[in-house]
């Protein structure tokens, strides 16, 4: 099968396409460039051929021959949506919904697209994929778009797949330290200190890098009729956990880190979430938990030497990655780059 995966070079996507290609895929990647500079280790055997170009600028000569698309480019999480605005919808939402119509356009028979478990928000007690919709931020509200958008395309020739990721964890060449466990691990390390700021209460369903691969590499190879026009929840039963579950997995993970916690949370985002479906109808389940992503970045921080500049730096933080393109004139108020100046 040959795979277009929009976003090869970010945190998902680096890991993602090695994997495609030793199942014996070809696979052709496309990324803008945002964060290519982000190379924390070398931990993949292979990099694809990658087109260089915003996914807003995808032509149906693009995907010649490809039989899958895989979406995963978009700008990630709350706080760099809430820093460029309405182009959060631009490009998560009406990008998103370009790719997939000029997949449909070139003939693509198959597109599975990384949504995400925020579209759930706020619930009380457990969601599966037919509870309501509740999303908080620009960035669950674009997922939630997006999803309706692969509906209304959906027809005899294209399958379109949304897969609603929880929230991602562990190790990556790319790696990115503005997620919950990744952050807390890196705080432990350079400062051997967790003080965090309410007391932990909010669940989040969490779920490892390679799992997310391992989805959509059993979502590539299932019967299309079971995968046609549906929504899965990504992820495991077992590993939706409280914030300060864990901050405290972090702290017994790194023992010379103190861990303290704050006054009730503020943050109304709460859901924990059931992920029968995607076990049930394709068997999948997830290889990781939340103590041996944990493991994993500690054994990375060590072989590398992690220090304070890396880990606070631009190269792994997507607000501060795109703060600084803007800041210095590389990319326009739309986020597209500009041309140097000769």
């Amino acid at each position: 099968m040959k795979i277009l995966v929009t976003g090869t070079d970010g945190y998902l996507g680096c890991l993602l396409a090695p994997a495609l290609r030793a199942d014996g895929h070809e696979v052709v990647g496309l990324d803008t460039g945002f964060y290519r500079n982000g190379w924390l280790y070398n931990g993949v055997p292979s990099t694809p051929f990658t087109l260089d170009k915003d996914m807003r600028d995808l032509t149906p000569e693009d995907l010649e021959g490809v039989d899958a698309v895989v979406a995963m480019a978009e700008l990630s999480n709350d706080p760099t949506g809430d820093l460029v605005g309405p182009i959060t919808f631009d490009i998560n939402h009406r990008g998103s919904a370009h790719v997939a119509r000029t997949a449909k356009e070139a003939g693509v028979s198959r597109f599975i697209y990384m949504s995400s478990c925020s579209v759930y928000g706020v619930a009380d007690g457990w969601v599966d994929e037919t509870s309501p919709i509740d999303p908080q931020t620009a960035y669950a509200e674009c997922k939630a778009l997006t999803e309706n958008d692969l509906h209304e395309l959906a027809d005899d020739t294209f399958h379109p797949t949304s897969l609603r990721n929880a929230t991602a964890f562990g190790a990556s060449p790319r790696q990115r330290f503005d997620i919950v466990l990744n952050n807390l691990c890196g705080l432990a390390w350079v400062e051997k200190n967790i003080a965090m700021t309410s007391d932990g209460t909010p669940w989040r369903p969490m779920v490892h890098a390679l799992d997310i691969a391992k989805a959509i590499r059993t979502v590539l190879t299932a019967d299309v009729d079971k995968v046609h026009d549906r929504v899965f929840n990504v992820g495991s039963n077992d590993n939706n956990y409280t914030v300060r579950q864990i901050a405290e997995t972090v702290a017994a993970e790194f023992p010379d880190c103190e861990l303290t916690f704050g006054p009730p949370s503020q943050d109304n985002r709460s859901y924990r979430v059931n992920f029968d479906r995607i076990h049930d109808e394709l068997g999948f389940s997830c290889d990781w938990d939340l103590a041996r992503g944990a493991r994993q970045l500690h054994e990375v921080f060590r072989l590398i030497d992690l220090d304070r500049d890396t880990f606070y730096g631009r190269g792994h933080t997507r607000l501060k990655q795109i703060q600084h393109l803007l800041d210095t004139g590389q990319v326009d108020g739309s986020l597209f780059w500009k041309e140097p100046a000769v």
